[in-house]
């Protein structure tokens, strides 16, 4: 794959993901008016809700529907990134099917627990490699705390 292939895969995914983060937005602030999506790179999280003090961050993972694994990133080029360095108190995997919000605490804890499954490769749109751990999507939906119920799911 060229450079330019890749920047162009990286730009699409980007954009991609700025549409999903704006679809759980519009469902969290019916509960949170004051949700917003934080502008710009953080590591943190993508929505923060400063009346609860909490932030969520969103993940696509539409190969979901073909492996049957969820990829939850810890190293991107040798650094901590993603589930290492993250602050916010959920996490959303949208499928592309469904969606499914997760504490981090009990994401941690199930990595934890899948040293088995962790993979290092260099994914489309990437320009170096990452660790991350390939989980089975069942793993990941028993841990769904449905927020607020079903919302997530009639999103899409």
């Amino acid at each position: 794959m060229t450079e330019h292939m890749v920047l162009e895969t990286f730009h699409r995914d980007l954009k991609g993901g700025k549409v999903i983060e704006a679809k759980h937005l519009a469902i969290i602030q019916k509960t949170y008016p004051d949700a917003h999506i934080i502008d710009g790179y953080c590591k943190e999280w993508d929505i923060y809700i400063p009346s609860a003090k909490f932030g969520i961050e969103v993940k696509s993972d539409k190969m979901s529907q073909k492996t049957g694994n969820i990829v939850v990133e810890v190293k991107f080029n040798g650094k901590a990134s993603a589930l290492s360095t993250t602050k916010s108190r959920y996490w959303i995997f949208d499928t592309g099917v469904k969606s499914i919000m997760v504490k981090v605490t009990q994401l941690r804890k199930l990595i934890e627990r899948s040293h088995d499954r962790k993979r290092t490769f260099t994914a489309l749109g990437d320009t170096h490699p990452k660790d991350a751990y390939l989980i089975k999507q069942q793993y990941i939906e028993e841990l769904d705390c449905n927020f607020p119920s079903g919302a997530l799911d009639r999103l899409l």
